[in-house]
């Protein structure tokens, strides 16, 4: 009842003081604290609100600074002002020695809001720094979330990964094919709708197709479009994948299982931007920017005779390679809380956090599915976990009963250490394996000092005429 009594007495002033003329609030603020400076920030860009002056015994103040500095009259006297037409006077001082002196002196015209009053005055002031703190932690959050992300797309630490990234980043800005090899689930096509979100074609559409998903007869309507009567059912004419995204990108899924035939005319619209639709011979020309995507080895399927050695050459003017999830376990702690909070959201359930033992687990299996069967893990699991903490009995059996994973670590910490200490070999034997055992290029590719790769090498027994019939370094 007080709070909404404050409330009235405030608004009626307020109210009061507008109906005077020209509807202005000549305003004296008694206090320069930071309530002070507070209602400063509030009515100085108020048009219905004058401020008259600013008052404090403290020339310090920062609300009496503040004034200075938007050059308001400021003084430590409040007499200075009251000969002024003033409408109302807020008093946040606390002093109800203040209160009782300004009440004598004021105009009988003049409102004042002060004393107990003025708790509504400070209730306008909390819930304005509250959401000042809120809106802090929520940039900081965006912070926080762009150390592992760029522009929506989860990087991590693994130096396989911010290279893929790097080359998404480089070839979003041109208007190349680009084509993206990995095994299934390790985000392809998240790495595709990047690359659109960060062109400059990002304002125009972008559609996609799995090849996979249709027969070797409906995958040319579906890309090319057809008129009516050009085949039994086409009842209407359909416009194609193609012409649709006109001026925009295309992303081509699982392209290594394209048929033959159709591997023929995807070739020609490559190469001369011409679709026909089935059933006319009219040509139509469009502009499309072509993404591709497989978790075949092309190459392989060439010398098979099951894609075509000119399109295959024709795609790989630009190649991004996914690593399997398997090859940058030190990312598998990221990913797994990055698909735990998706999978709260999802479930609206109150999970937190996951077991270091679990996390064990997760780090010492293999992961054929890549990320998107860690997505499934993660979201059932949530599922059946019975308090705030996913166990390890919230894991698969498959994962539970993979040998690699049974081993049981002491503390998280050590689980960490032996993952890392995995892919610094893995790295290093990678990098010599990559310059045929020349040092100073490996350090050079893996951005390090020459010393401090020698030493890791020292550090893990390698030599370098392992990886050389030579044995020449430089």
């Amino acid at each position: 009842m007080g709070y909404k009594k404050h409330t009235s007495h405030f608004c009626s002033s307020i109210k009061q003081s507008h109906k005077r003329v020209n509807k202005v609030t000549n305003l004296l603020i008694v206090g320069a604290g930071n309530g002070g400076k507070t209602l400063l920030e509030l009515f100085n860009s108020d048009p219905s609100i004058n401020i008259i002056g600013v008052v404090d015994i403290n020339t310090k103040a920062p609300g009496y600074q503040f004034a200075k500095m938007l050059k308001l009259s400021t003084s430590d006297n409040f007499n200075d002002f009251l000969k002024h037409p003033l409408d109302l006077i807020i008093n946040v001082t606390g002093s109800s020695q203040v209160q009782e002196n300004l009440s004598k002196l004021k105009s009988a015209k003049t409102e004042i809001i002060g004393g107990v009053s003025a708790k509504f005055i400070w209730d306008l002031i909390e819930v304005r720094e509250q959401k000042n703190i809120l809106e802090e932690k929520y940039k900081t959050v965006i912070a926080q979330s762009n150390n592992v992300s760029r522009d929506g797309l989860l990087i991590g630490s693994s130096p396989l990964m911010i290279q893929a990234a790097d080359l998404a980043s480089k070839v979003a800005a041109t208007p190349s094919t680009v084509l993206i090899t990995g095994e299934t689930g390790t985000g392809k096509e998240l790495i595709a709708n990047n690359i659109h979100k960060t062109s400059h074609l990002k304002d125009q559409i972008y559609l996609s197709i799995n090849c996979t998903a249709f027969s070797k007869h409906l995958i040319e309507s579906e890309l090319f479009g057809h008129i009516k009567g050009a085949f039994t059912g086409a009842l209407q004419n359909k416009i194609g994948l193609f012409e649709k995204a006109d001026g925009g990108t295309v992303f081509l899924d699982e392209i290594g299982d394209m048929p033959l035939d159709m591997q023929v005319k995807l070739l020609r619209f490559l190469q001369s931007g011409e679709l026909r639709p089935i059933g006319t011979t009219e040509n139509k020309h469009v502009k499309v920017r072509i993404i591709a995507a497989t978790n075949r080895d092309l190459l392989q399927a060439v010398k098979q005779g099951r894609f075509r050695e000119d399109l295959y050459y024709r795609l790989n003017t630009f190649i991004i390679h996914l690593p399997a999830l398997r090859d940058r376990k030190e990312d598998i702690p990221l990913y797994t809380h990055h698909f735990l909070r998706e999978a709260v959201n999802k479930v609206n359930k109150k999970v937190t956090t996951i077991s270091p033992e679990a996390i064990n687990y997760l780090i010492n299996y293999d992961w054929p599915g890549n990320l998107r069967e860690l997505h499934g893990v993660m979201e059932r699991a949530v599922i059946l976990a019975t308090n705030e903490q996913i166990e390890i009995e919230h894991l698969p059996c498959n994962i539970q009963n993979d040998p690699k994973a049974e081993f049981v670590m002491d503390t998280f910490s050590d689980a960490k250490a032996k993952v890392l200490a995995d892919f610094e070999h893995k790295a290093i034997v990678s990098f010599l394996h990559q310059t045929n055992g020349n040092i100073s290029l490996a350090a050079q590719k893996a951005g390090l000092p020459r010393r401090t790769f020698y030493r890791i090498m020292e550090k893990l027994n390698l030599s370098r005429t392992t990886f050389t019939q030579q044995g020449n370094d430089d």
